[in-house]
């Protein structure tokens, strides 16, 4: 990806109160973006698996999709979620995550992405995102 693109990429992780609670981080590497989210003490939800927190895991998902969105369509806003469905496919053990959006369509005004997190192995997801978004018009 361009320097643009990396800009607008840290641009919109700065923006974003959220992601910075989360400590999330995002890197470029071609035309893909690799979502992270380095596990932390604050990130758990049930002290006895330990796993992380579900609203973490969403909020995970969620805000890998919309620094997707950032990168491809880039806005001095943030694009705004429509709708969004997690599918919590197992437990997110205390560790770092990692997350890869897919951008399915993009339309003039609304875009479909479909995002998956992993821990270890990629082709283990533990939990995915399909969701809508109203792209920025500014």
């Amino acid at each position: 990806m361009s320097q643009a693109a990396a800009t607008q990429l840290e641009t919109f992780l700065q923006r974003v109160p959220y992601v910075r609670f989360l400590g999330m981080q995002a890197e470029l590497a071609g035309d893909e973006m690799t979502a992270i989210l380095p596990f932390a003490p604050h990130l758990i939800g049930n002290t006895f698996i330990p796993a992380l927190h579900g609203g973490v895991i969403g909020a995970f998902l969620e805000m890998t999709a919309l620094a997707q969105l950032s990168v491809a369509q880039p806005s001095p806003r943030v694009h705004k979620t429509i709708d969004i469905t997690i599918e919590y496919l197992r437990p997110g053990r205390a560790l770092t995550a990692y997350a890869r959006a897919d951008l399915r369509k993009v339309g003039r005004r609304i875009a479909n992405v479909h995002v998956e997190a992993w821990q270890e192995d990629r082709a283990q997801p533990f939990a995915a995102l399909r969701g809508h978004f109203l792209l920025s018009s500014d």
